[in-house]
């Protein structure tokens, strides 16, 4: 954690008429924002609200600078409002969540913990407080993409997500609804970031209604996982991975065996010729010479 106090965030709230809750998932991240780094944004993205969604958040960000409003004409969808809001953070880490407070964001923290050693940290919600028709949607979901594109996580569609924000100069979002986060983390695994899973805390929804289940998202999804699918051929891994123990011992055995190449390994009878004999010759001064070899006789 220490390490990771050296770093800035941009928290990400994507928010379609979620006027009970944005303010207090605002707030709640900023708290816990200033309290772990130095520097750190808070990007909402109104996603066409019809409430007041979109007052709210121009008057939490007139209140403090740090908060962003991003708005747009209409509902494009959660994929597009999480996409705009990604491409606005500026700062070293990028994390997103809903604004719905299903989760704590205090909660952040175990993300944080493994940041410094993976690309991507994801949650996976342990208990879902869900209604049981969601939660069978999601597993027949995560069993598809599973199926089809091979991606092996826990929870695919759990919104609190921390990414290296390099990451996101490599992979291309195309999808605009619900599918976003399997876009988003197959292209990921593919290319080769590394990839870490906590478990987290899921709350049930107190105020405001969900979309997500709705026939409308399912069709796009269904369409966005086929043109996931073609896109994919084209995604090649770009990270490579180096073990750097594996490397160090690798280093080791050369050294050792270059040390051996040049050691000389003299029989007992040979003369070593480096050694300087000094006799002195009459009174006159010193003078260097080499000893005679010694011949060995044959037996008879």
């Amino acid at each position: 954690m220490a390490l990771v106090s050296r770093h800035s965030i941009s928290i990400v709230f994507p928010a379609y008429n979620e006027e009970d809750n944005v303010a207090s998932a605002v707030e709640q991240a900023a708290h816990c924002a200033e309290s772990l780094f130095p520097d750190w944004e808070v990007i909402v993205v109104d996603d066409g609200s019809v409430d007041k969604t979109g007052e709210i958040i121009d008057d939490l960000a007139k209140r403090n600078e740090r908060v962003v409003a991003i708005h747009h004409n209409g509902n494009g969808g959660y994929g597009k409002a999480l996409r705009s809001g990604i491409m606005a953070a500026t700062k070293d880490l990028v994390f997103f969540c809903d604004s719905d407070l299903q989760f704590h964001l205090g909660e952040m923290v175990l993300l944080l913990t493994w940041i410094e050693q993976y690309d991507l940290v994801i949650g996976y919600r342990v208990r879902r407080q869900d209604a049981f028709h969601r939660r069978m949607n999601a597993f027949g979901w995560g069993m598809l993409v599973r199926l089809i594109l091979g991606l092996k996580v826990k929870d695919i569609d759990c919104a609190f997500k921390l990414f290296k924000r390099p990451l996101f100069q490599a992979i291309k979002i195309d999808a605009v609804g619900a599918m976003v986060n399997t876009d988003i983390l197959v292209q990921a695994t593919r290319m080769g970031f590394r990839l870490k899973e906590v478990p987290v805390t899921h709350f049930p929804r107190m105020k405001g209604t969900q979309t997500g289940a709705n026939l409308r998202v399912i069709l796009k999804a269904f369409r966005e996982l086929i043109d996931l699918r073609r896109k994919l051929a084209n995604v090649r891994p770009i990270v490579t991975r180096v073990d750097r123990r594996r490397q160090h011992l690798a280093i080791q055995f050369h050294e050792r065996r270059k040390a051996e190449r040049r050691k000389v390994n003299l029989c007992i009878n040979f003369t070593d010729r480096r050694r300087r004999y000094v006799v002195e010759q009459g009174e006159g001064a010193p003078v260097a010479s080499y000893p005679q070899p010694v011949r060995l006789e044959d037996e008879a």
